[in-house]
């Protein structure tokens, strides 16, 4: 594309392909370094290729352009670089590239030389049949790259990762990888939520070319990337972007909208800019690194001035996240846009053609915040929190949402998934089964963190790698292998996936038994039926009855009190066949303290019931 048309759509807000004109790029006559800080009195490149001499390489400013630029022959991939700026004022510092495409490992931090325009891939059959799993399963597996496997001290390496994770998601029945943000940052602590590098793949794992080969591999054994973006605040250290050019470049003029929450400063989403780096950035992971999906971070920070909603909506942030939304879509239909959103506000997953923020997906926070909490609420007082486990459909279908069991819910002394369990360690095993029986056979597709898979019950600690000697202890092995079998009955059968959006894919059977506290609802499409029992209560029900949506026999095919889960074997192991009262069938079943089970009836004939 040409400068001229870049630039002119860069100042407008319009650019998805920025980062083709600014940063370092290898040409034949050797980096071409492009930088846009026009407050900037003088800027020169300095780096490994000349001694970190700020005489040697000036950058001069196009007249026509306003950019400052230079080509440097001596240059090879991997060097070093930054920008030594001077301002009008005599300030002078020297900054990292906003759009560098790599960077060096913390603590240093200067900008690197990298090519990404020669990547290999093989994934040309993924690409082509790739969708937005709307009607279809959607098993997220949410990795800290960082702290999933260590070798001795050292996190592994994207290489490592590709040989080790992949398979384990596969055995494991996920369908997809989500990163906890990627892109470089200073502090490990952050987790890398508070960035500097966001178009640099961070060398902590490797380079970008081994992160490339990693999404690589993913994509030909079937398994879909997802990435954090976090475009609502970016970190104040003095090489990055705060002040960049000697003015609030990348940040909002008032400093009280400029101050973030979290010590970090915020994005001025009002700058047409500063929306093309984060539009573009967006555009270049997809582009790039073939990524699949796209999680946006604190999406409530973007609605709503500091996500304060008594501080009013933040327009300009709103018109930011449409337009991204809607310019990704167009040109990347399958890639999934996923916001994070703790907010009420309507519409996140509604088109923009119609007013919406034109997001795919949505977290359910309100789901995640109250079946936890009923799930620690002590079983004689349940019954006043019976509709806490209801009140998720009552909403379920204003939005495409995602069920999360996220890192959130396992940081901050909150406690693990496991331990906000009520009861004993017993206890707590057999209620966080039936909370995983239950969050499957509820519409929306499924996000879990890892650990929550072998029932972890340390908070989530990003220097040490996961409790995987847990699985040398019988109920966390028992655990581990009923939740593998229960990702695998999710892919199985698509009546827990197809219908997740339309009111025909789910019907409740009793939600109003608050004496008894059983839950029972049924999915379905146009083949299968599943049942799905719930007992909340600390004691077995014998011959319970339950009504059923057609006649037949109805089989078992999960119960989360079987014994090779470490349960009672209180289960159901042969068919039961409908019986007739007041001419509506129903079935009886044997119910176990904090149980669930699904039934299973397949459709004669594919006819609706």
């Amino acid at each position: 594309m040409e400068i001229e048309k870049i630039l002119e759509q860069y100042h407008q807000g319009y650019c998805l392909d920025i980062y083709q004109l600014l940063g370092a790029h290898m040409t034949n006559e050797g980096v071409r370094f492009v930088v846009d800080a026009p407050n900037a009195k003088t800027i020169s490149v300095i780096g490994s290729f000349n001694d970190w001499n700020v005489k040697s390489h000036p950058m001069q400013k196009d007249p026509k352009t306003g950019l400052f630029m230079t080509t440097i022959s001596n240059v090879k991939e991997w060097d070093s670089y930054k920008f030594h700026i001077e301002t009008y004022q005599g300030k002078v510092f020297d900054k990292a590239d906003p759009y560098a495409f790599y960077s060096e490992t913390r603590p240093n931090n200067a900008s690197k030389i990298f090519d990404y325009t020669n990547l290999t891939w093989n994934d040309q059959s993924w690409l082509q049949q790739r969708d937005l799993n709307f009607h279809s399963p959607l098993n997220i597996y949410e990795v800290y790259a960082g702290g999933w496997k260590k070798n001795e001290v050292y996190s592994y390496n994207y290489q490592e990762l590709e040989n080790t994770l992949i398979p384990y998601v596969k055995e494991n029945h996920f369908t997809h990888i989500e990163f906890m943000p990627l892109n470089e940052y200073p502090f490990d602590g952050s987790w890398g939520y508070q960035a500097h590098g966001y178009y640099s793949v961070t060398s902590r794992y490797g380079n970008p070319r081994e992160f490339a080969h990693f999404v690589d591999v993913c994509h030909q054994n079937g398994i879909g990337v997802i990435i954090d973006m976090v475009p609502v605040h970016f970190v104040k250290d003095s090489f990055g972007l705060i002040e960049f050019d000697g003015t609030k470049f990348f940040e909002y003029q008032n400093d009280q909208d400029a101050q973030s929450e979290w010590g970090t400063c915020n994005f001025n989403l009002w700058k047409e800019e500063v929306r093309c780096f984060l539009m573009s950035c967006a555009s270049f992971w997809a582009e790039v690194y073939h990524i699949d999906g796209i999680r946006i971070d604190a999406v409530s920070n973007l609605i709503y001035w500091g996500g304060n909603k008594n501080r009013g909506v933040n327009e300009g942030a709103l018109h930011f996240i449409k337009r991204m939304n809607y310019m990704l879509k167009r040109r990347y239909p399958s890639l999934m846009m996923i916001a994070e959103d703790s907010s009420d506000y309507a519409g996140v997953t509604k088109d923009t053609a119609y007013g919406g923020l034109g997001f795919d997906y949505k977290w359910d926070l309100g789901w995640m915040n109250d079946t936890l909490k009923y799930f620690s609420t002590d079983p004689l007082f349940r019954h006043y929190d019976h509709h806490k486990i209801t009140f998720s459909m009552a909403y379920f279908y204003s939005e495409r949402f995602i069920l999360p069991f996220s890192h959130d819910e396992n940081v901050h002394s909150k406690g693990t998934i496991i331990d906000r369990m009520w009861g004993s360690y017993e206890q707590k095993f057999a209620q966080v089964k039936a909370l995983y029986a239950y969050m499957f056979a509820h519409p929306g597709k499924k996000l879990n963190f890892m650990g929550n898979e072998i029932a972890t019950f340390r908070e989530f600690d990003e220097s040490k790698e996961l409790d995987w000697f847990l699985l040398t202890y019988p109920r966390h092995d028992s655990f581990y292998h009923f939740f593998q079998d229960l990702n695998a009955i999710y892919l199985k059968h698509p009546s827990l996936s197809e219908f997740d959006y339309e009111y025909k894919g789910f019907c409740w059977i009793d939600a109003d038994n608050t004496k008894d506290s059983v839950y029972s609802f049924y999915r379905e499409n146009e083949k299968e039926i599943i049942v799905f029992i719930m007992n909340c209560a600390n004691q077995s029900y014998h011959d319970f009855k339950i009504n059923v949506p057609k006649e037949g026999v109805y089989t078992e095919i999960l119960n989360t009190e079987k014994d090779i889960y470490n349960g009672n074997n209180l289960c159901n192991p042969s068919p039961m066949k409908t019986r007739i009262s007041h001419h509506k069938p129903y079935i009886l079943v044997q119910l176990a303290p904090f149980s669930a089970t699904y039934l299973y009836k397949k459709k004669i004939g594919g006819k609706k019931a």
